[in-house]
């Protein structure tokens, strides 16, 4: 039996079911500690979040809650990220909930055949009283299967 990854992908326009997380001191400073940073607007009480740490919400997520892009695992690549903050950055203490949607998706020839599938997943991440802070746009790929051989 094949396995047909797109048995359960997200269309375009499904969101997510909304989770929520919180920004911890410990969390901002080991992620700037990974990058190597030394900004002191990363360390302390009142530190604010590097520009990419939203990226580890996605580990604060219920099981079920994130669409479903759909794509065989081992041919899954991460083509693009982008952050919008709206305001200030968000600091230590703020609780945070993230939804995704997925807003595209769309298909490219690959340079070795077969055709290689994209989808655009935005997730925008509002603070307490429902305000948009941050928007987080990714672009996941598929690269096309290779051709078995006989």
């Amino acid at each position: 039996m094949t396995h047909d990854p797109d048995d359960t992908a997200s269309p375009v326009g499904t969101s997510g079911l909304p989770w929520e997380f919180r920004i911890e001191q410990g969390k901002i400073r080991e992620f700037a500690a990974a990058m190597q940073s030394d900004n002191p607007a990363y360390q302390g009480p009142d530190a604010i979040i590097p520009p990419t740490f939203l990226v580890t919400a996605a580990q604060w997520a219920p099981a079920g809650v994130r669409v479903n892009v759909g794509f065989e695992r081992k041919r899954l690549l991460h083509g693009e990220q982008q952050y919008e903050f709206v305001g200030r950055p968000p600091h230590v203490g703020d609780v945070l909930t993230a939804q995704e949607a997925v807003v595209e998706r769309y298909e490219k020839p690959g340079k070795r055949g077969g055709q290689m599938r994209f989808a655009v997943v935005v997730t925008d991440y509002r603070d307490s009283e429902g305000r948009l802070v941050a928007r987080a746009t990714g672009t996941f790929i598929e690269r096309a299967a290779r051709k078995v051989t006989e």
